[in-house]
């Protein structure tokens, strides 16, 4: 139900009717900055502030003919009022008035995405703590590296999510400004203290200069955070979905009472969710390039930025919202399997301790070189083994790799059995994770 709330609260404010709404509420504060400055009258002033309304059907029907939005709107706007009329839009330009509107709707709608993002943050600390000392297998290039823990792959997801929602709160700061300054940014017509004050009531920041547009190197900022988001969240479906191949099904996505995951073959269980993250984020990446791209206006204005912004931006957000939403459900639900991790730990006969036998080495007076020599051919002996269909590990759970090492003569004329089976210690990998998590999780 949370979750249905936030997609339709950031719907709304994306609806034609929102539009008009955040137009009008930057043309009620123009008037009032006009009337503190003294050039509307006190009564006027109020009736505005009172009575001034739109009707959509009516600036559709307006708009037919005039062929010009903003014009349509404040006829609309003047329908509903009398003479004081004349003083709305006074000395503005339709891009002081829709400008700094749609930076009341980004800034409404980031809003929504920094709380998705805490709340996502919420979910993967939850879990980095539950998992912290989970043991399971760190992958390079897909294959199998050294022992980990499921704990701190969630850490590095929150940490990265992390820097995304500083992102996002800096460039809070990029997209919340307006401007009232006129047709070509002179503020020939208007004095500064109205943009001022115009601004501060909308609860904005004058941008320092404009020309007749807010210049869209802000909106850009603000496309490339959501895209850099979208991006650090499709790495995290991916990773879920690895997870759930069924020769590493170490974790998978919850399966619903009654859900089905194919037409045809019944014992499907299916990471679609994942699968939909991925595509969501794809689209969120496409966004960022039309943005850098309305950077670049002819002089102080075209509008061919218009129609991309009527696309990039509700899509933008209405998507990265939902994708968050939906990234926060499969996180939170996601069934871990620490049996298979541990299975999958072992798979490889211990080759996993490789590094550490090679780090020994050298401490004894053998060369880096030699040293490498040693443990791998040991190393090359376990893949023939496991190819030929050998256990990884014997009857005493000792693994292939632990047998080889202890058989080797050059290696035991260096190392001690007791020193060699020391090696094969997990914990040995897991002494620092208390210490890497108070730096994640602790505040500064």
């Amino acid at each position: 139900m949370v979750e249905r709330y936030a997609r339709e609260e950031m719907k709304r404010h994306w609806t034609i009717e929102a539009k008009y709404d955040a137009w009008l509420k930057v043309e009620k504060a123009a008037t009032k900055a006009w009337n503190k400055l003294g050039l509307i009258p006190d009564s006027d002033c109020e009736k505005i502030i009172k009575n001034a309304q739109f009707n959509i059907e009516r600036i559709d029907e307006i708009e037919k003919v005039t062929r010009h939005d903003v014009i349509a709107f404040l006829t609309s706007v003047a329908d509903s009022l009398g003479e004081e009329s004349r003083w709305v839009h006074y000395g503005m330009t339709s891009s002081d008035c829709i400008d700094t509107a749609v930076a009341l709707q980004m800034r409404d709608s980031l809003h929504v995405i920094i709380d998705d993002v805490k709340i996502l943050m919420e979910s993967l600390k939850k879990r980095a703590m539950e998992h912290k000392m989970t043991l399971m297998v760190g992958r390079s290039h897909g294959i199998h590296g050294e022992p980990i823990t499921f704990g701190l792959v969630l850490a590095i997801w929150y940490e990265e999510i992390k820097r995304s929602l500083t992102n996002l709160e800096n460039v809070m700061e990029v997209i919340s400004v307006g401007q009232i300054s006129g047709a070509m940014g002179n503020m020939a017509h208007s004095p500064i203290e109205l943009e001022e004050l115009v601004c501060e009531e909308l609860g904005l920041k004058p941008a320092p200069v404009s020309n007749q547009v807010i210049q869209r190197d802000r909106y850009a900022a603000l496309m490339n955070a959501l895209a850099l988001l979208a991006s650090s969240c499709e790495k995290i479906a991916v990773t879920v979905r690895h997870y759930q191949r069924t020769e590493v099904y170490e974790c998978e996505e919850f399966f619903e009472q009654g859900q089905k995951g194919s037409s045809a073959m019944p014992h499907k269980r299916n990471p679609v969710l994942s699968e939909n993250i991925t595509g969501l984020c794809r689209m969120i990446r496409s966004y960022a390039i039309p943005a850098m791209e309305n950077v670049a206006l002819w002089h102080e204005r075209d509008i061919s930025h218009s129609s991309v912004e009527r696309f990039i931006l509700p899509d933008g957000f209405i998507t990265t919202d939902f994708m968050l939403n939906r990234l926060n459900s499969v996180i939170s639900k996601l069934v871990v399997y620490p049996e298979n991790m541990m299975k999958n730990l072992n798979l490889t006969g211990g080759l996993v301790f490789s590094q550490r036998i090679l780090l020994e080495l050298p401490l004894k007076g053998v060369s880096r070189e030699d040293a490498y020599k040693i443990v791998q051919r040991n190393a090359m002996k376990v893949w023939a083994d496991l190819q030929q269909g050998k256990a990884a590990l014997n009857e005493n759970k000792e693994s292939l790799y632990l047998q080889n090492l202890l058989s080797d003569e050059d290696l035991r004329a260096k190392l001690s059995e007791e020193a060699i089976r020391e090696c094969f210690d997990y914990t040995y990998y897991t002494k620092n994770v208390d210490r890497i998590f108070k730096r994640v999780f602790t505040k500064c």
